[in-house]
């Protein structure tokens, strides 16, 4: 999204350049599997279906003919995990597609631009009522790449307030990245791992809610004092040379509002609506993908022709949320490529037997503690939620019902391994833009957030 803006301060750009495209990894993996078809003994559990969900069955593995993977049926993967994924697939293009229509009448920057702007005159409320706001995004609709632009507006505002670039830029992206992490009706994590692991969707919400407010918390607090030194004392701010050698972007430019109009209100009611009708859906009626996409769709349109847009300008864009998610989409389809290969290599059991044999003597705790770290070395790789969901969850809900770990279990290793790094690893494709729109140099950043990232 800032592709074509003036930007001071590159390294952030080129640190991320220096790592292999995540299609590139996922395409290595995909040749890799194929290659281990060669290798690896083939071998399959027998499957039953219990509680309308299909679960391995224990000590029944046993070995098959070896049946490799041709150089052509490599290929064909990728067309044909993109034909297995398309209800996710679709279900991913549909909601960004509605996302597009709310951006497109300007209900969600008029509201958050009006709400930190009159928050800036309570001093002590900006930090926390912005984080917040973008929380609440962060947990509903996965705010990532849009906290972009939003940023400049967190930067003006904190710096009028005597704190610097970096409390702007936190403020906003780190408050959307709690609420990624609560992740209790976040589609493109959680709503794609529950499906994948054939668990109700949302489900295990109030759990998540409770890390939620803690991890929250623990950022607003981290900001906050870090606001206070640098208010106290300009000098120990991180990015202070930088802000001495204008190398800082956003930091002297008026701000401008986007005027709120009862239309605007109307729109992020109808959002919060379509939202709260999903959830009762989800769990009185048993909806899934489809009827989550349809509704979204519904209120896309809906909410366009409420924002003032033409029929044509509407479906313009509907096109263009589409397009800013086609990235995050079609990972999908490659990394359900290396589930094709693996299976049918038949070696996708014995990886999952061999898994569970080294686990057999481990304490249940430390093995979802081991699935924890397993995510988040996947998401150096693969920072894509939805890509990393479709790549591990196939073999960590067979290994989960293997050691008698719940699935839900499985999911939140899978959503806590994918959500705490994306703050700090320079693969992540919307931390290296905001910091690149911010001017702030990738390892000033790293400076700043590594302690709130362990904590």
């Amino acid at each position: 999204m800032g592709e074509g803006t003036n930007v001071k301060d590159k390294s952030s750009k080129d640190i991320s350049q220096k790592f292999p495209h995540t299609y590139a990894i996922l395409l290595f993996i995909v040749i890799l599997g194929a290659a281990l078809s060669y290798i690896v003994p083939a071998g399959e559990y027998e499957r039953v279906e219990v509680d309308d969900r299909v679960e391995v069955v224990g000590g029944s593995y046993h070995s098959v003919e070896q049946n490799p993977v041709s150089i052509m049926d490599l290929f064909m993967a990728i067309p044909t995990g993109l034909n297995e994924a398309a209800n996710i697939i679709f279900y991913i293009f549909l909601i960004g597609g509605a996302f597009g229509v709310i951006r497109a009448t300007g209900a969600l920057e008029a509201i958050i631009q009006n709400v930190m702007k009159n928050v800036q005159k309570n001093e002590f409320m900006l930090i926390p009522v912005i984080m917040t706001v973008f929380s609440f995004l962060g947990f509903t609709t996965g705010m990532a790449e849009e906290t972009i632009i939003f940023v400049p507006i967190g930067i003006m505002l904190a710096v009028a307030l005597g704190y610097d670039a970096m409390v702007g830029t936190a403020m906003v992206t780190l408050g959307a990245a709690a609420g990624f992490i609560g992740g209790m009706f976040n589609p493109f994590t959680v709503g794609i791992a529950h499906g994948i692991a054939e668990l109700p969707i949302f489900s295990g919400w109030g759990f998540r809610l409770i890390v939620y407010v803690f991890v929250l918390l623990a950022g607003i607090l981290f900001v906050m004092s870090y606001a206070k030194k640098v208010k106290k004392d300009p000098k120990r701010s991180i990015v202070y040379e930088e802000s001495q050698t204008g190398q800082l972007n956003f930091t002297d430019d008026a701000l401008e509002l986007t005027e709120l109009r009862k239309r605007h209100i109307v729109i992020v009611f109808l959002f919060v609506l379509t939202i709260a009708i999903n959830v009762y859906g989800i769990f009185v009626h048993g909806w899934f993908l489809t009827e989550l996409a349809a509704n979204f769709f519904i209120v896309g349109i809906i909410i366009g022709f409420v924002g003032g847009l033409k029929l044509n300008a509407v479906f313009d864009a509907f096109i263009d949320g589409m397009k800013i998610v086609v990235y995050g989409a079609i990972i999908v389809g490659f990394a359900r490529a290396i589930l094709v290969v693996l299976e049918s290599g038949l070696i996708i059991d014995t990886i999952i037997y061999s898994m569970s044999a080294m686990l057999d003597n481990v304490p249940t705790a430390l093995t979802a503690v081991g699935m924890l770290g397993v995510q988040v070395i996947i998401n150096f790789f693969i920072p894509s939620g939805s890509g990393q969901a479709m790549t591990t969850m196939p073999i960590m809900i067979p290994l989960s019902d293997l050691q008698g770990i719940p699935r839900q279990v499985a999911v939140l290793a899978y959503q806590y391994g994918d959500a705490i790094t994306n703050s700090i690893i320079p693969t992540s494709a919307s931390l290296m833009g905001v910091l690149a729109i911010a001017g702030i140099p990738y390892i000033k950043w790293v400076k700043f957030v590594w302690k709130l990232v362990l904590i």
